[in-house]
């Protein structure tokens, strides 16, 4: 099967992976195995796709649409694969068959060129915000998925190791924020660990299902705080934007029964870490959206 990798695929893993070449290597092979193993009939690569697998508009045997996705180790194909298979296609998109360990998914087709992101910015985050509640429910029992702690302890442990001085006033925040945050957790329950408006798509069974999970478990503000950003490069070019981002905050901590302090520190740190990494990378102009952002809070 002719293959080439979207080039926002191999750029962002090439940011990010150490051994993405030799992955992206073996794919072609990967997706010729997985497809003819499933009976599946490849009608297009979703292009540009996304930053950490490769996603292909497929049909099965009976000729029901579904789509095949791929991804590396490093993405955590089978947490994504477990927290779909808990939530049932409640809120997000339904798991069809997967092999994990290899990293392939099959998955329900929605409407990958339609998301709420679509939407007029405040009819998109209340759908957003709406879809985002169906997911928050009690995880399955045992070590199934990371937790908030232990997540953010890593990227704690990277920011400081690679934070330049200019921003050590808004990583320190940031760490100081966590610190208390973690202090006495309010819940415990499954996140999505990556939502924003973009991982939200129209479908059939529902209006809008949420993809692309990196699930982790912890506290609901958490999930939330990375809404809050949403659009960061009209917030910024806006004159009001942190008057807007403080009403941001107010009004989904208030529609999702979430602490608004709680998701003002978690937004914090969010928004300092993907700064951080994203100067880490080599994105400045990302990074310098974020840290303003930050600043506001």
């Amino acid at each position: 099967m002719a293959f080439e990798p979207p080039r926002r695929l191999v750029k962002a893993l090439g940011e990010t992976a150490p051994d993405a070449d030799e992955w992206l290597e073996q794919l072609p092979r990967a997706l010729e195995q997985a497809v003819a193993l499933r009976e599946l009939t490849v009608e297009r690569v979703q292009v540009p796709g996304g930053r950490s697998s490769v996603v292909l508009l497929v049909r099965r045997a009976d000729g029901t649409p579904a789509v095949l996705k791929l991804a590396p180790r490093r993405a955590r194909p089978e947490s994504e694969a477990a927290a779909l298979a808990h939530w049932g296609g409640l809120g997000a998109v339904r798991l069809l068959d997967a092999d994990a360990a290899d990293g392939v998914l099959l998955l329900e087709r929605l409407h990958p060129e339609v998301s709420v992101r679509s939407l007029p910015e405040a009819k998109a985050l209340l759908e957003a915000a709406a879809t985002l509640r169906r997911l928050w429910v009690d995880p399955p029992q045992g070590p199934v998925f990371e937790t908030v702690a232990e997540r953010t302890g890593r990227q704690a442990t990277a920011m400081r190791a690679s934070a330049g001085l200019e921003v050590t006033p808004l990583v320190d925040a940031a760490l100081v924020a966590r610190d208390e945050l973690l202090t006495a957790p309010p819940e415990r329950q499954l996140l999505h660990g990556t939502f924003r408006q973009s991982k939200v798509l129209a479908g059939e069974r529902l209006p809008w299902l949420a993809v692309g999970p990196d699930p982790v478990v912890g506290e609901c503000a958490f999930d939330l705080a990375r809404l809050v950003r949403d659009r960061v490069e009209d917030l910024i070019a806006s004159p009001s934007g942190a008057a807007i981002t403080r009403r941001r905050i107010r009004r989904l901590a208030e529609s999702l029964e979430v602490d608004q302090e709680r998701l003002r520190g978690w937004t914090l740190f969010r928004a300092v870490e993907s700064g951080v990494r994203a100067l880490r990378v080599g994105r400045p102009k990302d990074a310098e959206l974020l840290l303003e952002f930050a600043g506001w809070l």
